[in-house]
């Protein structure tokens, strides 16, 4: 029998104990010593961060100004149908209250930034440590900043990505929190963060980016207003299109998977093909315009009108603006299409490759802009016969016959290299309403045309040059010229009041000056024509505007009474000294001088200024400034009723039967009234006319004055493009001719001042003799300077 067995008999029974190797315990103590290390870490890392927190927490910026976000908002111009002419202020924005934030883009901004932007506390913790230790490896790297946070940045902070630049913005974030509710946080979002193209907030990149008002965005453009923040230059639509797309896409998928946005709309907003607004399309008609304007209003309020959001009401319409500059552009290209031509702008090296050629015109005319029509092209092929070019659009244009008359001297075989059209020239090119092509080049010259109502001094039109992207100078209100024959029937007008009548009769006969009297060589004044006509009535001289006539008249009614007249008009003395010259227009307007002075004509007599502001609001609507057309009464009057009716008549007869006969003619309507305007050697030509409810002024000249040609006239140049203007203007006018006041009377068939009908005012001058009083040493000082131009 076996017995119990002994304890040490059952412990050897049991399985033996095997000690753990050293190895593995070496490996246990590591592990021990290295949690205990990052324990401490962690711990004194977290203490760093208590006590960065605490020190900066005291020079945290006061932020209760954000409660009542006032944003830079730039001055606006507007026509009076309420089109946009322009903007100016460092920033563009439109500032949108949350509430009528479109719910499409409040969707896509959180999805694209911060999609628990509504259930954190300012703060996503876990992007923040992420973001933190990947600042502890490399200072450039950062992220996870919720929309609050780059508020505070926006606001608050520099754009330098540092470890201590986000303790700060984190505390701000909070900070902002504890102050504002969502909705107001994320509004000073949406109207304050850049978006490239000087736009901030997302209003203003809608019009910039898409032309369109935000509320009429779509998910797609949504979407690609929502990729901007990150990177505005980067994912920038329209300099970057691969790179925003490929953002845009990711966050119409994230607008999906987040439930902004169904299946069916997160497919179709991949389907969209966007539309972009051509960077071109700068209402270049109302540039002039909206820049005087601006100029008007800086000069009340300073610096503050870039910043308050001001909106500038203009009297004058979109279409009749528009109807303007295209007027004054095709008559400056009329004139351009007869003169010699310059040579292309400039030549490029084509590739041999043809499927390069596309991207190197492309390149090259990234240098020579289209200029509104007149549009750039790179020569592919050239012969005297046809010439084929291409567009920046990339299309290829071909021009033959009467299209290459303009560059005839330039497809010769023996045009010079700096002349010569061939393959890689940069040429202009112009098509017409048929569709045809023509080459032609950027005119030289240059013009200004504006247009008001003589009875409110409403501008109507302000057109001050050619481009003015190339040029800004304001010929309208700037341009000091000549007006040559344009100021005759001021002359005239004085005279009346010295007892001439539109009957007398004045000796159209040569004048001739010695040297005994020029005091240097003999000066013989000549008529335009170069003809002389003897005895004529008055006015039949001033509808031919014969010069031989007006220097007799304004020799018998006086320099300086003819001077001191002028000023019922508005003109500057002092640019009209009284010699013999002004009855040849020697001194010096601007347009918009000429376009006052003949609505004093044309409203009976009244100086009425220039009027261009209509109403001035803030951003919130509230009206600042409303303009009052003036009461015609005796206090504007500075020319008496009958002068300004008799000279109507006068002014009438030009249009038609005289230098203006084309006016009427063309517009078949009698109440038309106006000037011709040459100076000698054809250096300036105007027209400036009127009906009883608009006048309208037009010049046409050279900057840095040259002769236009020996056949070029207001009635041939400036005249087409005042009619062109004027037969959009009075459609649907019913015709108003002006009415005799009292005081005047009819005499031989002609309007007379009552106490000088019946032949008792002055019949006839120059009759008996050839040269009127030998001038003054001052005037045939002036003299010279006219003629020896």
């Amino acid at each position: 029998m076996t017995g119990p067995v002994p304890p040490t008999a059952a412990a050897d029974a049991a399985p033996a104990r095997t000690a753990a190797p050293a190895w593995l315990m070496r490996v246990l103590r590591g592990l021990a010593w290295l949690f205990g290390l990052g324990l401490a870490g962690l711990l004194a890392l977290l203490a760093l961060i208590a006590l960065a927190l605490a020190v900066a927490y005291p020079n945290l910026p006061e932020i209760s100004s954000l409660a009542d976000y006032r944003p830079k908002l730039p001055l606006r111009v507007y026509t009076s149908d309420g089109v946009q002419l322009g903007e100016f202020g460092e920033e563009r924005r439109n500032f949108v209250p949350i509430a009528q934030m479109p719910q499409v883009m409040k969707d896509a901004v959180l999805a694209a930034e911060d999609a628990r932007f509504y259930q954190h506390g300012g703060v996503d913790y876990k992007g923040v440590a992420r973001a933190a230790l990947e600042n502890l490896r490399d200072a450039r790297s950062q992220g996870a900043s919720t929309i609050t946070m780059q508020v505070a940045r926006n606001f608050y902070l520099s754009s330098e990505k540092t470890f201590t630049r986000k303790i700060y913005e984190i505390l701000l974030a909070l900070k902002i929190e504890s102050l504002l509710g969502k909705d107001q946080i994320l509004e000073l979002y949406m109207n304050q963060i850049f978006l490239g193209q000087r736009a901030s907030g997302f209003a203003a990149a809608a019009e910039i980016y898409f032309d369109k008002k935000l509320k009429d965005v779509t998910v797609a453009e949504a979407a690609m207003l929502a990729g901007l923040p990150k990177a505005p230059s980067a994912y920038n639509p329209i300099s970057n299109p691969r790179r925003a797309t490929i953002r845009q896409r990711y966050i119409i998928d994230r607008m999906f998977t987040g439930g902004f946005i169904t299946e069916a709309q997160h497919d179709e907003a991949l389907e969209q093909v966007l539309r972009y607004r051509s960077q071109n399309d700068s209402l270049m008609y109302g540039e002039f315009l909206a820049e005087t304007a601006r100029q008007l209003v800086f000069s009340q309020y300073g610096e503050d009108a870039y910043i308050r959001g001001l909106n500038v009401h203009l009297t004058v319409s979109a279409v009749d603006q528009m109807v303007a500059y295209r007027a004054l552009r095709k008559g400056l290209m009329d004139y351009e299409l007869r003169q010699v031509y310059r040579g292309p702008e400039a030549y490029v090296d084509l590739p041999a490759d043809p499927t390069l050629v596309d991207e190197r015109v492309a390149e090259a005319l990234a240098e020579h802009p289209d200029n509104d029509d007149l549009r750039a092209a790179v020569v592919l092929e050239a012969t005297p016969r046809k010439v084929t070019a291409m567009l920046q659009s990339g299309d290829s244009i071909t021009v033959v016959g009467d299209g290459l008359r303009p560059v005839t001297s330039g497809l010769s075989a023996k045009a010079g290299p700096k002349k010569q059209i061939r393959p890689g020239a940069v040429v202009r090119a112009l098509r017409n309403a048929k569709g045809e092509w023509s080459l032609t080049q950027l005119p030289e010259v240059q013009g200004a045309m504006v247009a008001m109502d003589p009875r409110t001094g409403a501008l109507r039109a302000l057109v001050g040059g050619f481009d003015f992207g190339k040029n800004k100078f304001n010929r309208v209100t700037q341009a000091w010229r000549q007006p040559g024959s344009s100021l005759k029937p001021f002359i005239y007008s004085a005279a009346l009041e010295k007892g001439f009548t539109s009957t007398t009769v004045v000796n159209d006969a040569p004048l001739f000056f010695d040297a005994k009297v020029t005091g240097s060589q003999p000066w013989e004044p000549k008529n335009y024509d170069g003809k002389f006509e003897g005895p004529l009535p008055l006015h039949t001289a001033l509808a031919k505007s014969k010069n031989m006539v007006s220097i007799r008249v304004l020799n018998a009614t006086g320099t300086e009474f003819a001077q001191s007249w002028l000023d019922s008009f508005g003109f500057d003395r002092e640019r009209h000294p009284a010699y013999l010259t002004m009855a040849l227009g020697a001194g010096s307007v601007t347009p918009m001088q000429m376009v006052t002075a003949y609505s004093v004509f044309a409203n009976g007599g009244y100086l009425v200024p220039p009027m261009l502001i209509s109403r001035v609001t803030d951003s919130k609507g509230r009206l600042l400034l409303q303009a009052q057309a003036p009461e015609l009464n005796e206090n504007l009057r500075t020319l008496p009723a009958r002068n300004a009716f008799v000279m109507d008549t006068l002014l009438q007869e030009i249009t038609r039967s005289g230098t203006a006969a084309r006016a009427q003619g063309t517009m078949r309507r009698p109440d038309l009234y106006g000037k011709t305007g040459t100076t000698n050697d054809s250096m300036d030509v105007w027209f400036a006319g009127f009906q009883p409810t608009i006048a309208a002024v037009v010049w046409i000249g050279y900057d840095t004055p040259r002769k236009l040609g020996d056949r070029e006239t207001g009635g041939g140049l400036s005249l087409p493009v005042w009619i062109e203007f004027m037969q959009h203007a009075l459609k649907g006018v019913p015709v108003q001719e002006i009415q005799p006041p009292p005081g005047v009377v009819q005499s031989a068939g002609y309007w007379t001042f009552e106490e000088f009908a019946g032949g008792r005012g002055v019949n006839s001058l120059g009759l008996e003799e050839s040269v009127p009083q030998a001038p003054s040493a001052e005037e045939r000082s002036s003299i010279l300077d006219l003629f020896k131009r």
